[in-house]
């Protein structure tokens, strides 16, 4: 494949036994939810790619389509890098990878490694599927690593749960918000994103970060140990929570729902 100038657009690499060379052109369209994946992809480029689809729908709420109508997969673990893409950002807020892809309209068996994975032959489907559910529900916010972070993401969180009818998540919410963004003040010390979406019942909060040091809960921490318990409260008042990493830094999330109680 011969090398092309584009903007917004990643090569990804890879060598195959033998010294057969596999490239992955990764394309970006800033102006849609759509990112194309043109060339050969191997297991030596799947990490690549999944960091830079992660990098897209950490950058961009709502779904985002990955077109691999030119793209030629050449091992299992190439293609189950989009069934583990969008099993990591499912508890995100207003997340979710979609694909475009000739195949599903052809006669070959379904393949395993897309297995949950929803996909479409051409992109105008794809991207009708996009806008049949379009994304209202979303409030995100760039903060300092500041005093005060914690408050305006409190004051964010409180005006979503009031705007999408969720009074009793409130208080949980705001208790968990507030743990994450004083992780980041105290820890990471970068600028952060926070985002909060609703889905169905259930309220879906993340920070986004600049530090690969992703958080660790040992459980209860001992009654003589100073700090140590944001986590704790985080793991009380939701129903579940983790971290993901990303390309320059991670997202830490959690899922609260109406019939969880705050400690």
């Amino acid at each position: 494949m011969a090398d092309v100038e584009r903007p917004n657009a990643l090569t990804v690499t890879g060598a195959h036994t033998g010294a057969i060379m596999s490239s992955c052109l990764v394309e970006i369209d800033e102006s849609s939810a759509v990112v194309r994946l043109t060339g050969v992809l191997d297991a030596a480029g799947a990490e690549a790619v999944r960091g830079a689809l992660l990098a897209r729908l950490v950058d961009r709420p709502g779904p985002v389509v990955a077109d691999v109508t030119g793209l030629r997969v050449v091992d299992p673990a190439g293609r189950s890098v989009f069934a583990d893409i969008r099993r990591e950002v499912a508890d995100w807020p207003a997340a979710d990878l979609l694909l475009c892809d000739p195949a599903v309209d052809g006669p070959a068996r379904p393949d395993a490694a897309l297995a949950g994975v929803p996909a479409w032959p051409t992109l105008d489907a794809a991207l009708a599927a996009v806008a049949a559910t379009p994304l209202a529900a979303v409030l995100t916010a760039d903060l300092a690593p500041a005093v005060g972070a914690a408050r305006q993401a409190r004051e964010l969180v409180t005006a979503g749960c009031e705007r999408w009818g969720m009074p009793t998540l409130t208080d949980p919410a705001c208790i968990a918000i507030t743990e994450m963004v004083n992780n980041v003040v105290a820890h990471a010390q970068t600028p952060m994103t926070v985002r909060l979406a609703p889905q169905e019942s259930t309220l879906h909060l993340a920070v986004r970060d600049h530090s690969p040091r992703r958080p660790t809960f040992a459980g209860i921490s001992p009654p003589n140990r100073i700090g140590g318990r944001g986590l704790l409260l985080i793991d009380t008042v939701t129903r579940r929570w983790g971290s993901s990493a990303v390309p320059d830094g991670k997202v830490v999330w959690c899922v609260l729902h109406p019939d969880d109680e705050a400690a």
